[in-house]
């Protein structure tokens, strides 16, 4: 077990360069393996997650290939994906889960999929409704957690689902099926949902429509191959972002962020903080809006976050809770409750973590209560469970350059799911972070 170890104070400054979008990087792998032809994805992630998602395509006889800072794919085309010789496990990684249960939903042979003992936790019955309703037959253990047992050679049938929370991982799950399904396959959302599986399916060749709340595939037309490039993970990015917002005498670079309208809300929720954020050289790649983002250390101000904001927020609110810890006044999150099955309970261990610094947070069911310290003050040390988040960990690394004393973050291995280098590139910029090997 890998814990970090971090000096008191400091601030950011030069160049970050953030890796790769987890979100689109998952997405390029899968729809590149069922494209027809070779595809060149450039900036693509290889964290610990991703690396999992290849696996599983090499498993079921998918051939990739490196090729200088390239993944080349021979997709198989839709119907071209062969029966694994094995289970499939995908780590930690509840997107590689939820997105390959609707594809396999819709190929001719059976598989079964699991994780460690993060994801194996993590709730499944979101998914495994709406794909039964489409005439799958997927199973996981009393509580509907994976290991996931995927039957195949199933006949599916489109279907109009009103999802009961916006979640990309259930929209993508349903919409991979449905590329398999009879007909045409329609997922209401409550609220906006990150859209990179409409953006990058759409471009791949797929009979896709959508717009505000909703999305439509209909079946039956091949996917093309297409050369991607991932651009720079905002998600990641927030706390290299966070950090230097917090850290008087900042100012930092990040090259490349994606700027997704239904991915940004970190960006817009910090400046409605106070934050000095400077957007310049705005662009498409590949499809994706993308930016450069200059962020410089200044007072920030609390805020209330509802409705929306969440969706567009929701993997940055660890990062934005030490904003919010060093913002003057109260900051209260409601309607967040998904945070509580993510990795970890986000509310739970944000607010236990914070609490152990000194700062005045309350969690609630839905969210959390921070009082945030006075102008110039700063946190106590102290040791900080991460319960194996890599989120959890990042955000606390950053509560460093705020901090009175030496901040020690335990069980940091999941870090490398979403930034591999993360100690390395945080170093760089002026973070006195060090790694001991401890114990499990």
């Amino acid at each position: 077990m890998r814990n970090f170890e971090i000096a008191a104070g400091g601030r950011l400054s030069g160049r970050f360069q953030v890796p790769g979008d987890k979100s689109i990087s998952h997405r390029a792998i899968m729809l590149a393996a069922l494209a027809q032809g070779r595809s060149r994805i450039s900036g693509l992630l290889t964290g610990e997650d991703c690396i999992a998602t290849r696996r599983a395509f090499e498993a079921m006889g998918v051939a990739m290939h490196n090729d200088a800072d390239a993944l080349v794919i021979d997709g198989v085309g839709l119907h071209g994906l062969q029966a694994p010789a094995q289970t499939i496990d995908l780590g930690n990684s509840g997107t590689g889960m939820r997105l390959l249960a609707g594809l396999l939903a819709g190929q001719a042979f059976a598989t079964r999929l699991t994780g460690d003992a993060s994801l194996t936790q993590r709730p499944m019955g979101r998914i495994i409704k709406p794909l039964r309703r489409m005439g799958a037959r997927i199973t996981g253990d009393a509580q509907d957690r994976a290991p996931l047992d995927i039957a195949g050679g199933d006949k599916l049938t489109g279907i109009d689902y009103h999802a009961p929370v916006a979640s990309a991982q259930i929209k993508t799950c349903l919409l991979l099926a449905g590329l398999y399904a009879e007909g045409v396959t329609t997922v209401h959302e409550p609220g906006i949902s990150r859209d990179h599986s409409e953006r990058m399916l759409a471009a791949l060749g797929a009979d896709i429509d959508y717009g505000q709340g909703s999305v439509t595939l209909r079946s039956g037309a091949p996917l093309q191959a297409q050369d991607l490039t991932v651009p720079a993970d905002l998600s990641s990015a927030a706390f290299a972002m966070v950090g230097a917002a917090i850290a008087p005498g900042s100012e930092l670079q990040l090259p490349g962020v994606g700027i997704n309208p239904t991915r940004r809300g970190v960006i817009d929720l910090l400046l409605r903080m106070g934050a000095a954020i400077e957007i310049t050289n705005e662009r498409q790649v590949s499809g994706e809006p993308v930016a450069d983002l200059t962020i410089r250390g200044r007072s920030l101000q609390g805020i209330d976050i509802d409705g929306a904001d969440v969706a567009l927020a929701i993997d940055e609110f660890p990062a934005l809770f030490i904003a919010a810890a060093c913002a003057k006044g109260g900051t209260r999150l409601r309607n967040a409750a998904e945070l509580r099955v993510k990795e970890s309970d986000r509310i739970a261990a944000m607010a236990a973590g914070l609490t152990t610094l000194g700062v005045d947070a309350a969690a609630h069911d839905d969210g959390m209560t921070i009082v945030g310290m006075p102008h110039g003050a700063a946190f106590s040390g102290g040791r900080i469970n991460s319960h194996g988040d890599h989120r959890i960990a990042m955000a606390f690394s950053m509560a460093a350059l705020r901090a009175s004393g030496p901040i020690t973050i335990d069980d940091c291995d999941n870090v490398a799911t979403s930034f591999p280098d993360f100690v390395a590139r945080a170093r760089h910029a002026g973070l006195d972070i060090g790694v001991r090997e401890a114990a499990a």
